[in-house]
């Protein structure tokens, strides 16, 4: 398996087929080109980790053999960045692991879960540094709900307490941005569009991160299991949510959220595909900084899974911004 050494020389490489970047390979080097001709993307195969392609492409059996080879995942995005394919790689066969996610029933790890989104969310409002009456109303409620998870009895339970503290959390983060509520991939204004585009590129890492020890995405803790959802990776991805959400409202201060970059078609918002590069580079660079702690997190998870430690021990990612 992939250790953190080898895991910090890997990259992520992004080809935006909708500014004409091409994707190629020479001996086991990647290259992307620009509409020029002009190499701007050179690596060897042996430090990507993942591949992810804006736009339409045709995908080879080169490309797939590359990724078998040298262990990579390719993601494909259509220009409003939603993933509509996966060509995974992944730990093939350890049938211990998935011996016990399916014979795991109880709710300890969906309670950590959430106690640990629920204490970044108390973190990072903590850090405004002049609150409204508002904001300090949150930071006293958000920490009261951390000892409520301790009595719940259900996933249910458990979700409304995630429901209530997100609800406040979001309204005291994103208040001087015209906050409307959460709707996911409903696409009704531009800050929900951007979270949708944010939380896809960190479910993706996450994703990639799993498959590297072999658990089946589809065997969630917390998020109920349906057909073709990845409850699992929907899971993990939980503490790691106020990444995206700190990232937008530093963009928002930056003023690099213009309305005239997005366009409203049939009631919903689309980031013009001309902007995408820009909007591309500043969204993933804030998951990229983060890429090591998110690895040490699914090892540390693995690990304290395959050992049955007590749940004491459980790994935590803590927010301090």
């Amino acid at each position: 398996m992939l250790t953190y050494p080898d895991y910090k020389e890997k990259n992520i490489i992004i080809c935006n087929t909708n500014i004409k970047q091409r994707l190629s390979f020479l001996n086991d080097n990647l290259i992307i080109k620009d509409e020029n001709d002009k190499t701007i993307i050179q690596a060897t195969c042996y430090t990507v980790f993942s591949l992810w392609i804006i736009g339409s492409i045709t995908i080879t059996s080169g490309i797939m053999e590359k990724s078998k080879k040298f262990a990579f995942s390719i993601y494909l995005f259509n220009y409003s960045f939603k993933c509509y394919g996966v060509w995974a790689s992944a730990t093939e066969g350890n049938f211990l692991l998935r011996h016990k996610q399916y014979h795991y029933n109880q709710i300890d790890i969906a309670q950590k879960i959430i106690e640990n989104k629920i204490n970044n969310q108390y973190n990072q409002i903590k850090s405004i540094r002049s609150k409204n009456i508002f904001q300090k109303r949150a930071v006293e409620s958000l920490k009261s709900y951390v000892p409520l998870l301790n009595d719940t009895k259900s996933i249910q339970s458990i979700m409304g307490i995630e429901g209530a503290s997100s609800r406040m959390y979001f309204e005291a983060w994103f208040y001087d941005m015209d906050w409307r509520g959460r709707q996911p991939r409903a696409k009704r204004d531009i800050l929900n569009l951007l979270m949708d585009i944010g939380y896809t590129y960190l479910f993706n890492i996450v994703e990639a991160m799993l498959n590297l020890y072999g658990f089946d995405l589809f065997k969630g803790v917390l998020h109920q299991n349906f057909y073709q959802r990845k409850s699992l990776v929907c899971d993990i991805v939980e503490p790691f949510r106020i990444i995206i959400d700190r990232q937008l409202k530093n963009a928002y201060n930056l003023n690099q959220i213009k309305e005239d970059d997005f366009k409203l078609e049939y009631g919903r918002y689309i980031l013009k595909y001309e902007k995408s590069k820009e909007y591309n580079q500043w969204m993933v660079k804030s998951v990229l900084d983060y890429k090591e702690d998110i690895f040490k997190y699914v090892q540390q998870y693995y690990r304290w899974f395959m050992k049955n430690k007590p749940i004491d021990e459980f790994p935590q990612f803590i927010f301090n911004p």
